[in-house]
């Protein structure tokens, strides 16, 4: 078991050791085997995608602005496509993250709340309350996590 209260603060980079599958619109739209996560106290891992594992077509550049971690850098959204199903700003990633996230540089984050599934091998996750975060929860994770009504302040 895994206890997101043991997770550091600087979060930690590290390799996802399951393949990554997220399905959207009736199809994969990523499939990866290289994907990283990054461990943060009190949230689930968040889920960052190689480029080179998304399905050609399956992002556009978002509406609107950016958002900025306090960690990371600036990021910017997406909007995820499948055919005619589009989930605006379901999305993001680091074009250049600071030093320390260097490895996460055009890696993809999506929010499996908005997916219709995601896989961490032959898991399906659950996803992280809100939308701020976009943690992936698998059966292995003790919580409570932060991200719902309340828990911001944490």
């Amino acid at each position: 078991m895994e206890n997101v209260w043991d997770y550091p603060r600087p979060p930690a980079l590290v390799p996802c050791e399951r393949r990554v599958r997220i399905e959207f619109g009736g199809v994969v739209i990523a499939d990866s085997t290289a994907a990283l996560r990054v461990l943060e106290t009190s949230h689930p891992p968040t889920v960052y995608v190689p480029p080179e594992d998304v399905a050609a077509g399956a992002l556009r550049p978002g509406r609107g602005r950016g958002s900025f971690c306090e960690w990371k850098g600036d990021a910017q959204y997406y909007d995820v496509v499948s055919g005619r199903r589009v989930e605006a700003r379901a999305a993001w990633a680091y074009a250049a993250p600071v030093s320390r996230y260097a490895a996460l540089k055009d890696h993809v984050a999506f929010y499996p709340s908005r997916m219709d599934a995601c896989w961490l091998g032959e898991e399906r996750v659950l996803s992280q309350d809100g939308d701020f975060y976009g943690g992936w929860i698998t059966s292995e994770l003790q919580g409570p996590f932060k991200g719902g009504p309340g828990t911001l302040g944490w």
